[in-house]
């Protein structure tokens, strides 16, 4: 039988618990941004940016009708702050990227209920991750609203 035997004394003790939690800190913060990079490229390609509207049950082109990058102001002035109203109500919020560089996808929607064309979907996407969305129709009778897919009215 073999027995070890070890004296530590209190500041000893005392360190190796400090570097211990040093230790753990370290991979708790770089698993968080190991999955902040995983988020951040999910909406960096087509593909993606598409099967995130198919997860709301939007049906859409397989390519963008428009791609526009524009630089977002540092702070929100009119139309953003309502438009940011409409966001903060389905989970999104514009002031995370605000002096940032944002694109908006806009894709062509084919299946909006009793509406065969003519309705738009907007993708604002800043750093990978999706920011702003929303839903449109152009025109005189027009509206727009948020990603949720609607419910039929019956």
């Amino acid at each position: 039988m073999l027995i070890w035997t070890a004296r530590f004394s209190r500041r000893r003790a005392m360190i190796l618990v400090v570097f211990l939690g040093v230790i753990l800190a370290l991979v708790v913060i770089l698993a968080g941004r190991h999955n902040q990079t995983e988020q951040t490229a999910k909406l960096s390609t087509n593909e993606n940016r598409v099967e995130f509207l198919q997860s709301y049950g939007w049906e859409v082109n397989s390519e963008p009708m428009e791609t526009l990058q524009f630089l977002l102001p540092k702070e929100l002035p009119e139309p953003y702050v309502t438009y940011n109203e409409l966001q903060k109500q389905q989970g999104f919020d514009l002031t995370a990227c605000c002096g940032k560089q944002v694109e908006r996808y806009t894709y062509a929607v084919t299946n909006y209920p009793d509406r065969p064309d003519g309705i738009q979907v907007n993708l604002y996407v800043c750093n990978g991750s999706a920011v702003a969305g929303d839903v449109c129709c152009p025109g005189a009778d027009g509206f727009q609203q948020g990603l949720a897919f609607p419910s039929k009215k019956g």
